[in-house]
């Protein structure tokens, strides 16, 4: 079992004006905060200390490379990623692929094949979040990096696909929610962690 956890200070003044709900504000924000480290962790985290490994970080799964120093995506490497998957018998299920902003930005002006106007990200009409790649839908999170290296290759993005049913996230407990009065006593804050 591994444990995240997130705080933030509020001051004490904003519990006494603020005609919002502060509480389901804080609430929702603190929310976000972990869902985000729960992204981030599942599709990269290390796997060392209270960190789980990540997709990434998972060694023997199917990999296409990029060129010995990265290079930008192409249609054949959208299409390999799922012969991949094909060739250890794991294409069933949910799959979809996952990169990031940067890669959808780059996918969305680079054509198939020269001079089709048929780009490799095509948008999705029934579910305006999402995208297709090679038939699939694809997601878009930045918990996916931007900042890899490859050989003199830098600032590179990952390309994930795969049957996301396969990735399980247990939770053992609910949220635990703890008021700390006293932390930022001298400065007027409330710490909710």
């Amino acid at each position: 079992p591994k444990t995240v956890g997130a705080f933030t200070d509020i001051s004490r003044k904003l519990l006494l004006q603020s005609s919002i709900d502060v509480e389901a504000f804080i609430r929702g924000d603190l929310a976000t905060v972990l869902a985000i480290e729960l992204d981030r962790a599942a599709v990269n985290g290390s796997g060392s200390g209270n960190e789980p490994k990540g997709i990434l970080q998972t060694t023997g799964i199917g990999d296409v490379p990029g060129g010995t120093n990265g290079l930008a995506p192409a249609w054949s490497h959208i299409v390999n990623l799922e012969t991949e998957v094909a060739i250890d018998n794991a294409d069933i299920g949910t799959l979809a692929y996952l990169s990031n902003a940067k890669v959808r930005g780059k996918l969305k002006q680079t054509e198939k094949a020269a001079t089709t106007a048929q780009f490799i990200w095509e948008l999705m009409q029934s579910d305006p979040g999402f995208g297709m790649l090679n038939g699939y839908p694809a997601g878009v999170s930045n918990q996916v990096p931007s900042n890899l290296t490859k050989g003199s290759g830098t600032s590179l993005s990952a390309i994930i696909f795969g049957n996301w049913a396969d990735l399980i996230i247990c939770e053992l407990a609910a949220v635990d929610v703890l008021v700390d009065w006293y932390t930022g006593g001298a400065a007027g804050t409330i710490r909710v962690r």
